[in-house]
C-alpha cells in the first residue's frame, strides 16, 4: 500500500491542505536541520533581491518549502513558523468570504508568476494559514509516507468559533471524537479527513492559536532523538493515541515548530 501510494500524485480538492512553507530567521541553518532530519533533498531558486525559495525534495518530488523572512516580516515580531496552505478553485472568492466570515486577509490575493494564486488568512481565533489556487503547482507532490505531510492540527482557544469559520469557508463537516481526556474535532472534507482541531490548554495559555504540521515517520522514538541531536527542542515528548498513532511536538534551532507522528496501520 504504501510503495503504491509513493507513485501516485497527489490531487488536491477544494478544502484540502496542500502545501506547507517554513518562513525561518535563517534559511542555511533550517535547511541543514530538515535535510539531515527528514533525508530531504532540496533546490534552491533566487525569487528576489537577496531572496532564496528553497523547494524541499523527498524522491524526487515537492514536500514542502523553506525561506529567510525578510527583515518587514521579523520587524512585524512574526516567529518562525510552518504555514499551511489549503487548495481553493478561486482565492478571490474564498478570501472574500473569509472576511465575511471574520478572517482577516493579511496578504490579500496575489499571483505567484504562473505557478499559483494565493492569499494569506488569519480566522478569527488568530491562527493563520494561506489559500492556494493552483496554477502549474497544485502542492505537494508526495504525502501520507515517512517524510512527507501527514496532518494539519488547529490549536485554537475558541473551537466552537473556528469550527463555524472553517465550516462555512470550506463546507468541512465536523466530527467530533474524545482521545483519551482530550476533546478532538476532525474536520471533514468529503469523504476525508481534512485536518483536526482542539483548544488550547491552560498550560499552553501562552501559545497562540496556529496550525500544527505534522510530518509522518517511521520511528517516531527515533526520530525524536535524532531532532534533539540536531538542536531541536522537545516542546511534547512522544506519547501514544490510541488508535491512531504516536506522535511527538518539536521546535526546530530557529524556533519553528512542527509534529511527527508513526501512525498505526487502519484496517481496510
Amino acid at each position: 500500500m504504501t510503495e503504491a501510494r509513493m507513485q501516485e500524485t497527489p490531487t488536491y480538492a477544494p478544502g484540502t491542505f496542500c502545501w506547507v512553507e517554513l518562513g525561518t530567521t535563517d534559511g542555511e541553518a533550517a535547511k541543514k536541520f530538515y535535510t539531515e532530519l527528514f533525508g530531504w533533498t532540496f533546490t534552491d531558486s533566487p525569487v528576489g533581491p537577496g531572496m532564496i525559495y528553497t523547494m524541499l525534495k523527498l524522491d524526487g518530488k515537492d514536500v514542502g518549502a523553506l525561506y529567510t523572512m525578510p527583515q518587514e516580516m521579523r520587524a512585524q515580531g512574526i516567529p518562525p513558523n510552518w504555514l499551511s496552505y489549503a487548495s481553493v478553485a478561486n482565492v478571490d472568492e474564498s478570501a472574500a468570504k473569509a472576511k465575511e466570515l471574520g478572517g482577516t486577509l493579511m496578504k490579500e490575493p496575489f499571483d505567484v508568476m504562473d505557478v499559483g494564486r494565493m492569499a494569506v488568512v488569519q480566522d478569527p481565533t488568530g491562527a493563520v494559514f494561506a489559500l492556494w489556487q493552483a496554477g502549474t503547482h497544485a502542492g505537494a507532490g508526495i504525502v501520507n509516507v515517512p517524510g512527507a505531510l501527514v496532518w494539519n492540527e488547529l490549536t485554537t482557544t475558541d473551537t466552537t468559533k473556528a469550527g463555524e469559520f472553517y465550516s462555512g469557508l470550506f463546507g468541512w463537516g465536523i466530527d467530533r471524537k474524545t482521545f483519551g481526556s482530550t476533546d478532538y474535532t476532525i474536520f471533514q472534507n468529503g469523504d476525508r479527513g481534512a485536518g483536526g482541531m482542539f483548544k488550547l490548554t491552560p498550560d499552553m495559555a501562552d501559545v497562540p492559536p496556529f496550525w500544527l504540521v505534522y510530518f509522518a515517520v517511521d520511528d517516531c522514538d527515533a526520530k525524536v532523538k535524532k531532532a534533539a541531536e540536531l538542536g531541536a527542542t522537545i516542546i511534547k515528548p512522544t506519547a501514544d493515541i490510541p488508535t491512531v498513532g504516536r506522535f511527538a511536538i518539536l521546535q526546530d534551532p530557529q524556533g519553528g515548530a512542527f509534529a511527527i507522528i508513526k501512525t498505526e496501520p487502519q484496517s481496510a
